[in-house]
């Protein structure tokens, strides 16, 4: 009886110690740090190939001018189709519709979600072309903007171009309330650029006025996309706003980011002339910040940038302040809001959900953490 008992504890601890090492290992699974992109490359090839199609124009000009950004090779790594393909896995929950085939209706609402994704980087882009022309750019993305390349006139056409192409995408969805949401995203990135460039001095040294214009310029098409993707979904108007978020304080986050590097990146990284913001004038976060630590460097910044002493007396004061430091701390907090958003979408034991919920909390860290 004793060897029995001795037996029966080994046994015991035996299949406890197993026991033990599976649900590490699953945890481990659980919790394992996942590829954004890599999550969704296949289908973001396919997207890609699409969107090369969707941009073919009669005119051979206007058809390489429109094409431009979507050539092999540079047209970047797709970030905000990457985000609402991810937003859409993760929001994968059944949405109970009685006597209706599901594996059809899951394929329809993949591809309605996918044309979502195209039609936001094609506003996208569009948005791209028209800033370069406003700030006589002539570098994007490592190569000659198209402006520089082809003129003002033809860059400004294949912008017009590639919204014409976004809204007969959009209307294809016969849904008014998407439609209404990236027709307000156009509006927020005219609106933007026009706060962006008839600033008075109070509103130019004002945190609130840049976050808004911040919002308008950048968070809203990630943001309204976000949502997008919910309502197509059939989601309620709470879960929806958790993905708008989510869009929202990433998009925060990342143009705070961008701000930092504009100081910090070089012309390599960032595929852009570094300092080019204050150079066109234009006054960010990292300047607000030390202008809070240095009131002086509010006469500095009234005088303007056309002169490059400015630039440099500037560039004293940001050095002395904390002003780098306070923009990352505010970029880590909203990127913190959109994790938040994400852990707060109702439970979901599906597997792929899970993964592309956890791919959306990677994307804010790496949002905050990049240097390009």
């Amino acid at each position: 009886m004793l060897l029995i008992r001795v037996i029966h504890s080994w046994v015991s601890n035996a299949l406890s110690g197993i026991g033990q090492q599976i649900h590490h290992q699953s945890t481990a699974v659980a919790e394992e740090q996942v590829d954004p992109f890599s999550l969704v490359a296949d289908e973001l090839s396919l997207l890609t190939n699409r969107l090369r199609s969707m941009v073919v124009a009669e005119v051979p000009k206007l058809a390489s001018a429109a094409e431009y950004f979507f050539k092999m090779g540079v047209e970047g790594k797709r970030f905000r189709p990457t985000v609402l393909l991810l937003m859409a896995t993760a929001l994968n929950a059944p949405v109970l519709r009685p006597q209706v085939d599901v594996d059809s209706l899951s394929r329809d609402l993949r591809t309605r979600q996918q044309c979502i994704a195209e039609i936001t980087e094609m506003i996208h882009v569009a948005s791209l072309l028209h800033d370069d022309v406003l700030d006589d750019a002539d570098t994007r993305r490592g190569i000659g903007s198209l402006n520089f390349v082809m003129g003002n006139k033809l860059a400004v056409l294949a912008g017009d171009f590639l919204l014409s192409r976004a809204c007969v995408a959009l209307a294809s969805l016969k849904n008014t309330e998407v439609v209404s949401l990236l027709a307000t995203v156009v509006e927020h990135l005219v609106t933007g650029e026009t706060m962006q460039m008839t600033t008075s001095s109070d509103e130019r040294c004002s945190m609130d006025y840049y976050m808004q214009k911040t919002y308008y310029k950048t968070a809203s098409l990630i943001s309204n996309s976000c949502k997008a993707i919910a309502l197509l979904a059939g989601h309620t108007a709470e879960v929806s706003m958790l993905a708008f978020d989510y869009g929202k304080n990433l998009g925060l986050a990342f143009q705070l980011i961008d701000d930092v590097l504009d100081f910090t990146g070089t012309s390599a990284t960032l595929g852009k002339g570094s300092l080019s913001d204050i150079r066109h004038g234009i006054v960010t976060a990292p300047i607000l910040y030390a202008m809070e630590e240095f009131p002086q460097l509010r006469t500095v910044v009234d005088r303007g940038f056309d002169d490059p002493v400015n630039v440099e007396i500037a560039l004293d004061y940001l050095g002395k302040s904390r002003g780098i430091q306070r923009t990352r701390e505010l970029a880590r907090k909203h990127a913190n809001l959109a994790s938040a958003a994400v852990d707060s979408l109702p439970e979901s034991d599906d597997e792929d959900v899970q993964r592309s919920r956890r791919a959306l909390v990677e994307l804010t860290q790496r949002v905050i953490t990049r240097t390009k």
